[in-house]
């Protein structure tokens, strides 16, 4: 167990927290949930040691050990995959570091021996022969193939870096297990494994995730931050969201109660408080109404934006047709002769563990890249927004937010302009922002609102919730739901790929193209969708 016992955290003269007390008990999953700025990683490293809080303390059932997701991607740098795993209990690391220092002795002396037997002693109680083995399993769940295990750790890219410090993260069955966005840079496969593996988990995770799908599937509690104090919801995070809005309904409601009890008592009051014969009666009720107290309902600090794609023209049956289109990178087959047609009714979501190849078909579509065969046309009522996976470059200009969405806009007018960012929370002074300031959440809403303002009918998004909040995200999950036109999307977010999408394409090892026309999960649970995917497999390595 760990809980914090009046926790406060000051910032300057800001409280962050106030005074928290919450405890997180043995066998239960809690999602830590709050708006962008809340404090919910801040609270994390609170909890695991990393950062002093101003006030309270934090206390951990002796004997246990906790774990928790680093976030600095270049600090194992040096050190071999599988030992940076095995560094996820430090204390197992130590005894197996200083076991090959004495047995490398040429000089082995008998305290050596004693001491030895000693570590082997402690090794053989913390399963250390199973060391790595189990940090292999664990790196292969996640997509990490076996022959990266012995490399070291700068030799790995980001993605791979993210998935082995979640591997680190996980090993030894840690008692205490804290995880900040651990679905992040995971693709669709390995987020189902982690879903799986803390679904089995049998000890206390506390874990933040704007993936609203994995807060669902491995929650059986939401810890919810808001103006600085944390309430307990039993239950996943639709429960969590229906259970509040149900309290929010209850107190108005019991307001509005109170509020027609007051009105009856003060006119009865103004009526007969000079009436002798009434006047007792008016000296109750002025008494009953001294103790009416509404309920204090504070607005909650969560803020959705308002996603509204609406196409300046209606799209036709031809929108695009794709014939043959190859790709090869730095020596690997990207893209390989993939063909296929799409109609005014059409919401593909992209999938498949090689990014790369979604990220090169949407440029190549949108005019950013050539292919080295084939061909592709859009239809003549078509057309196209997107938003781009890298998007840093459209932002390293001296223009303000309102400057830059004004050339993108048909219409000059600033207040038309600023219309649009004010559907995604720039509000007042925020529109003279430079565009060099702004977070990464603040660059995706920006970029959201020039797909808004472009008016196409056919909109290419490649990962568009990374950076945003669980708030921004549901709207623009609303917002692609509602959408007319043509969708092509790639997203780690299950629940946006399951709503939104009536057909699902996925580009397999080798460059080859699954076109299925289905949901999401039904195209997960397809039995010839992984016949196919082993198929395109074996076919790969028989090529190599």
């Amino acid at each position: 167990m760990i809980s914090a016992n009046n926790v406060t955290l000051r910032v300057g003269k800001k409280a962050l927290f106030e005074d928290v007390n919450i405890k997180f008990t043995e066998g239960n999953c809690y999602g830590l949930i709050g708006a962008n700025g809340a404090g919910k990683s801040t609270f994390l490293k609170i909890l695991s040691g990393q950062l002093e809080p101003t006030k309270g303390e934090v206390a951990i059932t002796p004997g246990e050990r906790l774990s928790f997701l680093q976030q600095d991607h270049f600090k194992y740098d040096e050190y071999p995959v599988l030992d940076t795993v095995i560094m996820g209990n430090a204390r197992l690391y130590e005894i197996m570091k200083e076991k090959e220092v004495i047995y490398a002795k040429e000089d082995f002396t008998d305290e050596d021996g004693i001491r030895a037997s000693e570590l082997e002693a402690e090794f053989a109680t913390m399963n250390g022969w199973e060391a790595e083995s189990d940090a292999a399993s664990l790196l292969n769940g996640l997509g990490i193939d076996t022959e990266l295990h012995y490399k070291l750790m700068k030799d790995l890219t980001g993605p791979e870096k993210v998935k082995v410090l979640l591997a680190q993260a996980l090993f030894g069955n840690p008692d205490i297990l804290l995880l900040d966005e651990p679905t992040n840079h995971l693709d669709l496969d390995a987020i189902a494994w982690l879903e799986e593996f803390l679904i089995n988990f049998d000890n206390t995770v506390i874990v933040v995730s704007h993936d609203r799908y994995f807060l669902n599937k491995v929650c059986t509690q939401i810890a919810d931050i808001d103006y600085g104090k944390i309430q307990l919801y039993a239950g996943n995070y639709d429960f969590w969201y229906e259970s509040s809005q149900l309290l929010i309904r209850q107190m108005k409601e019991a307001n509005k109660k109170k509020e027609e009890k007051i009105k009856e008592l003060q006119e009865f009051i103004s009526r007969f408080s000079a009436n002798a014969s009434k006047s007792k009666q008016a000296t109750s009720r002025k008494r009953a109404l001294e103790k009416i107290q509404l309920d204090e309902i504070k607005p909650s600090s969560r803020k959705y934006p308002y996603i509204d794609f609406r196409p300046s023209r209606e799209i036709g049956n031809e929108v695009l047709t794709v014939e043959g289109l190859s790709k090869t990178i730095d020596g690997e087959k990207i893209l390989d002769n993939i063909s296929f047609t799409l109609g005014h009714d059409d919401k593909v979501a992209f999938v498949g563990g090689n990014e790369l190849a979604k990220t090169v078909l949407f440029k190549i579509l949108i005019g950013e890249m050539e292919p080295d065969e084939g061909t592709y046309k859009w239809g003549v009522t078509t057309s196209q927004a997107y938003f781009p996976k890298d998007f840093g470059g459209e932002f390293d200009s001296d223009y303000t937010i309102t400057e830059w969405l004004t050339q993108y806009s048909e219409e000059k007018d600033v207040t038309y302009v600023r219309g649009f960012l004010g559907r995604m929370l720039f509000s007042g002074e925020d529109g003279v922002k430079k565009l060099k300031v702004l977070s990464g959440g603040e660059k995706v809403r920006c970029l959201i609102s020039k797909m808004m303002i472009s008016g196409a009918n056919v909109l290419l998004l490649d990962e568009p919730t990374n950076h945003l909040d669980m708030e921004a995200i549901t709207a623009l999950n609303n917002g692609l739901i509602k959408f007319p036109g043509v969708l092509l999307f790639t997203s780690r977010d299950h629940q946006i790929v399951q709503t939104t999408a009536n057909r699902i394409m996925e580009i397999v090892p080798g460059g080859h193209l699954i076109d299925k026309i289905t949901t999401y999960d039904e195209y997960l649970e397809s039995d010839e969708m992984a016949r196919k995917r082993q198929t395109y497999s074996v076919q790969t390595e028989e090529d190599d």
